[in-house]
């Protein structure tokens, strides 16, 4: 690639084509079933047996034939979860049963207890319409065997989790974690604890960063700050191409004298482009590489403002993570929203955070939080989506609609 066409302004929607092209999947690997939460399934899992294995009461009672008309009836014992049924109910005869328990042989229904009466130990049924299969939790009523349980890339959460262990999976396939290395950079950084000198400010991209890599899936191998000298750059990110599947770095990549990744990116990896035709994070950059064994390295090098960062973040770095753990990126919808006030325009496509909310009329309705400068990451506080709003030398009058992408579900409109 030309360095004319690595440093074109690239629209956002071709640039994540082209991150997608150099994604690939980790080798899945196989982990204990208490480790598998908030990991990616690699194949399609199918029941192999059925659930409930067995007939099993779902009410505390008696098991009894359902047409049987004897009363008072022998009482022949009484079966618990967990135990083997030993007993054969026939006419004029009940067994007592928990919730759980196998239902014996013989047997077609249960009464529950409270339609019962214990009269010299043996039972009146209380319960004049028992019919077949009452209270009985019949074989496969849960699941049966071949049933397609959960698809392949799927998150598994507590659920899917608890189905697993039913079935009897000690262990799963899932997508490996990409292990990622984040570094912020510049001199103007001081960490939180400390207190800002001269044209000094905290750092906070690397925590965010941190964050927003773990809920994509993310295993952070190192997360640290980088001074604005050619040999600590050079250094940092030899040692984090060592060790990580993804490099992620914020600053340094726009156009200033000290914006060395952009530089030293350029001397050890590919580099596919570095300006994206949008606002906030125009100077994104995004490389690859090879590593010691053969394995691609992805490096993004995220613009130094918060919001930039962020935002870029959100929309190529994280789904890049999770089609490396064997999974599609998050689908999040694209919706139609109606502007709530006026909204100011710039010479590229920005993405303004915004509020997304059902109006009174049901429609999708769409106000921003306020100032967009790219420092402020109070726009993120209370924001659901990302109003997309075109390049234009006028600004979008409230009532006119565009486009967002909801990350959260709308709520309702404020009364």
């Amino acid at each position: 690639m030309t360095q004319s066409q690595v440093d074109r302004l690239l629209h956002p929607d071709e640039a994540r084509k082209i991150v997608f092209s150099h994604v690939e999947a980790l080798e899945p690997e196989s982990v204990p079933l208490d480790q598998a939460g908030d990991r990616f399934l690699v194949d399609d899992f199918v029941a192999d047996v059925s659930l409930p294995p067995f007939p099993a009461a779902t009410m505390d009672g008696y098991a009894v034939i359902h047409d049987d008309s004897s009363n008072p009836r022998e009482v022949l014992g009484s079966g618990f979860a967990g135990d083997a049924t030993s007993v054969t109910v026939t006419p004029g005869t009940a067994a007592r049963i928990m919730t759980g328990a196998p239902v014996p042989d013989g047997a077609d229904a249960v009464v529950q207890v409270e339609n019962t009466k214990m009269v010299d130990g043996q039972v009146e049924i209380h319960q004049s319409d028992v019919r077949a299969g009452s209270n009985i939790r019949q074989i496969g009523a849960d699941l049966r065997e071949g049933d397609l349980l959960i698809e392949a890339g799927t998150r598994l959460g507590p659920a899917e989790i608890g189905l697993l262990a039913s079935l009897g999976q000690a262990k799963v396939l899932v997508g490996r974690r990409p292990r990622v290395v984040i570094y912020s950079t510049g001199n103007e950084l001081v960490d939180p604890a400390e207190v800002p000198g001269p044209g000094q400010i905290r750092d906070s991209n690397r925590f965010s960063l941190e964050v927003a890599a773990r809920r994509a899936g993310a295993e952070i191998v190192r997360v640290g700050h980088i001074a604005d000298e050619e040999d600590d750059v050079r250094e940092a990110l030899t040692s984090a191409l060592a060790d990580a599947d993804v490099v992620i770095t914020s600053g340094g990549v726009s156009m200033g004298d000290k914006d060395l990744i952009k530089l030293i990116l350029g001397e050890m990896s590919e580099v596919h482009f570095r300006r994206l035709f949008m606002k906030p994070g125009k100077p994104m950059t995004f490389a690859t590489t090879v590593g010691d064994n053969g394995d691609k390295k992805l490096l993004f090098g995220l613009p130094g403002n918060p919001v930039s960062c962020l935002v870029c973040f959100h929309l190529f770095v994280r789904p890049a993570l999770q089609v490396m753990q064997s999974t599609e990126p998050d689908s999040f919808p694209t919706v139609q929203v109606a502007l709530e006030h006026d909204i100011e325009t710039s010479d590229r496509i920005e993405y303004q955070r915004a509020v997304v909310s059902v109006g009174r009329n049901g429609m999708l309705q769409a106000r921003t939080t306020g100032s967009q400068m790219s420092a402020r990451l109070m726009s993120f506080i209370g924001s659901n989506a990302f109003l997309i709003v075109p390049p234009s030398n006028d600004y979008y009058p409230a009532g006119e609609t565009l486009d967002a992408i909801l990350v959260e579900p709308p709520g309702p409109a404020d009364l």
